[in-house]
């Protein structure tokens, strides 16, 4: 299954800002720069979580974006839907009735409960819980 670039570079970056050990406003250029995503599309990612009251703005030199809610309450459901629109859709969305459409329907509502019960503070969790247990090998 896979979710369009744009989605995934959205989730990349309001797991950065939720991983983010300042206090204040994060960079677009430094959050661009961590995750590999390219700064002019990471601009416009930012600009419809913004309007979706997910991640604030800042202005001027101490400027740039943090997160609206605690990371607790925002869900990867949430995340994904400011991107793509109303539900996420795991398939390609046909209108018509086929042989396979009760399967896509069990599939999306799968992946919805998984979403929407996904915040951004369990998936900063698991993966620093997941760096933790990670201790490299320095013998030569």
């Amino acid at each position: 299954m896979r979710f369009p670039l744009r989605s995934v570079y959205a989730l990349q970056a309001v797991v950065d800002l939720a991983s983010s050990k300042t206090q204040g406003p994060v960079r677009i250029a430094d959050i661009a720069q961590r995750q590999k995503i390219p700064q002019k599309f990471l601009e416009l990612i930012l600009a419809s979580l913004r309007q979706a009251g997910l991640v604030e703005s800042r202005r001027g030199a101490e400027g740039g974006y943090l997160l609206a809610r605690p990371p607790e309450t925002i869900t990867v459901g949430d995340v994904l839907r400011a991107i793509e629109g109303s539900r996420p859709k795991t398939y390609g969305g046909a209108e018509a009735e086929t042989p396979l459409s009760d399967l896509w329907r069990r599939v999306d509502e799968a992946v919805s409960q998984i979403v929407d019960r996904t915040t951004l503070a369990d998936l900063v969790r698991t993966w620093e819980e997941k760096q933790a247990r990670y201790v490299p090998n320095w013998e030569i």
